[in-house]
């Protein structure tokens, strides 16, 4: 991919995918850099969305698998019933969208590319609640409520000192999922100044894609498709797109092997 959007468009149409192309180019980026403006507020828009994202679902993620990991909790039952029930159910798309359009009014605001689908999610929760449960000693908790810690100086003195892993974990499964996220930009955006990366990289390649079907249009538009490059675009967008996450990875990689492992295991 990454070699992909360094080629020649006519060398990658011709000759297709290597490792090796015949001549190289940096004109994908070129055109893409003539965009500069859009991109830089779209970039920014991706890195605050991912940040506060992040903080806003961890936290809310945190919370509800701590009190539905405790025992002595009354609706414990209940309440993991309810998480379970929007692992298999929603209400649908367009259910969905008019209650965030006309309910909360959230379209063309960041609430709308941070609350809907990604802010809660019943796998991050149930994993986390896992990693509570088994590896969370009631001992531990018995001794800082002795020491006349409430519930809340517990949790954050105790309890999520000893969370690293899981934390973690579920704070790149989020981070990941709103980078990646185009869908709600898809419905709730209309207006540029809201637009994510992705959300801007999808509208680039549909309208390449819309210009490559209708060539049967004037010699202008022809001559503009002509000098388009397309192909190597799509590259130079797909790897832009991943590079934060490759380059993040590495760093997060010893806890998410260890969170997942631990946090999936059941007692």
């Amino acid at each position: 991919m990454a070699i992909a959007s360094f080629t020649d468009n006519d060398t990658l149409n011709l000759y297709g995918y290597s490792f090796f192309p015949e001549e190289w180019s940096l004109e994908a980026y070129e055109f893409l850099l003539k965009q500069s403006g859009v991109i830089s507020t779209s970039f920014f828009n991706s890195i605050f969305v991912t940040f506060a994202g992040t903080i806003l679902g961890l936290s809310t993620t945190v919370l509800l698998a701590y009190a539905i990991s405790r025992r002595d909790l009354i609706g414990r039952r209940a309440l993991m019933f309810f998480v379970f029930f929007t692992m298999l159910f929603n209400g649908g798309m367009v259910p969905t969208y008019l209650m965030y359009i006309q309910l909360f009014g959230i379209k063309n605001t960041y609430g709308a590319l941070l609350f809907p689908h990604l802010l809660v999610n019943g796998f991050n929760i149930l994993l986390v609640r896992t990693f509570f449960a088994n590896n969370v000693p009631e001992a531990l908790l018995e001794a800082a409520r002795i020491d006349g810690a409430g519930e809340l100086r517990t949790f954050l003195s105790v309890v999520l000192p000893i969370s690293k892993p899981i934390l973690a974990t579920v704070g790149l499964l989020i981070g990941v999922g709103y980078w990646n996220d185009w869908y709600n930009g898809l419905l709730f955006v209309t207006e540029v100044p809201y637009y994510t990366l992705q959300n801007f990289l999808n509208k680039i390649m549909m309208d390449l894609q819309f210009l490559s079907q209708n060539m049967s249009v004037t010699s202008d538009v022809n001559s503009i498709i002509a000098n388009v490059p397309s192909s190597t675009v799509r590259m130079a967008m797909a790897f832009i797109g991943t590079l934060p996450v490759i380059v993040i990875f590495p760093f997060f990689q010893k806890y998410f092997t260890k969170g997942i492992a631990v946090g999936a295991m059941k007692e």
